[in-house]
């Protein structure tokens, strides 16, 4: 039989806990196409609007769920993950945003996006849709997308 002691100096640095990446390490790893990336401080607006949507389920989540939404003609604006691979599950949401007049952004994480609506699981992407109880949060957000500098005008 073989007896195990705990060396309580061996255990200070095993947490399973990963180190919180900076915003601008985020944005590092981010896909070519994802533009117009949120800044810092919008990406916290867009979160905490996230946050209270969910509460008054006013939220589609996922590529088949928000891209269903957009095509039968739901407003508000969608939320994209800009650390996605392969690129190809979300490349065809600026165009269906374009198209529709739906206002988008990249946030850097998808980890960061689905924390925001309270999911153990990364999301790729959100459709915020306008809501009474929110509407203070929804219009700073539309406003702070459309002040992100359009690459295609």
């Amino acid at each position: 039989m073989v007896s195990i002691s705990e060396d309580p100096t061996t255990n200070e640095n095993t947490s399973l806990e990963k180190p919180e990446m900076s915003y601008e390490a985020k944005c590092s790893l981010t896909i070519p196409i994802a533009k117009p990336l949120a800044t810092k401080k919008l990406s916290k607006k867009l979160y905490k609007c996230c946050k209270i949507a969910t509460k008054a389920k006013s939220i589609r989540r996922g590529t088949k769920a928000v891209g269903k939404s957009i095509r039968k003609g739901e407003k508000g604006f969608v939320i994209i993950a800009g650390d996605i691979s392969p690129i190809d599950v979300i490349s065809h949401f600026p165009i269906l945003c374009e198209e529709q007049k739906v206002p988008y952004v990249y946030v850097p994480a998808r980890s960061d996006l689905g924390a925001a609506i309270g999911a153990n699981t990364p999301c790729s992407v959100l459709l915020i849709l306008k809501g009474e109880e929110y509407k203070d949060k929804y219009k700073e957000c539309i406003k702070g997308i459309k002040e992100l500098p359009n690459i295609y005008s």
